[in-house]
């Protein structure tokens, strides 16, 4: 598996329209880009930060992975997502050979139509981990 760039953080916040004047008006980034990602019940809203982007997730349901994590007091950096040159699928079927606990068995589609998948904390020192790729 090579990684090339951590392609984003994400970060649980109830509301983006809350969260968006700090990251904005504060620290001088943009926000270039709010979608829904339906079947992950969430909101996302991206910023660039030199050549990384910070993900907003807000929860749209109760059943929100993100409003469970937000409900058991999570707050700030939720995960980590690395791009994987060589293929999502190709990254899980290595890391299942080598024993890593795999939330996501197969690839999936996330925000800005990427490639995703995810570790489980367990594995990977606490960290949710997520693999992506255009």
């Amino acid at each position: 598996m090579k990684i090339s760039q951590i392609e984003h953080l994400g970060i649980g916040v109830q509301s983006i329209e809350a969260a968006l004047p700090f990251f904005e008006e504060v620290l001088g980034l943009k926000c270039y880009a709010i979608e829904e990602v339906a079947d992950q019940k969430v909101k996302t809203a991206f910023l660039k930060c030199g050549e990384v982007k910070l993900e907003l997730l807000e929860p749209t349901s109760p059943e929100s992975t993100i409003q469970k994590w937000i409900d058991k007091g999570g707050r700030g950096v939720h995960h980590v997502a690395f791009r994987v040159e060589d293929g999502v699928a190709e990254a899980l079927a290595e890391l299942d050979g080598k024993g890593i606990r795999l939330i996501d068995k197969a690839p999936r589609k996330g925000a800005e139509n990427l490639n995703i998948a995810f570790l489980h904390p367990k594995s990977t020192c606490g960290i949710l981990t997520e693999l992506c790729e255009p």
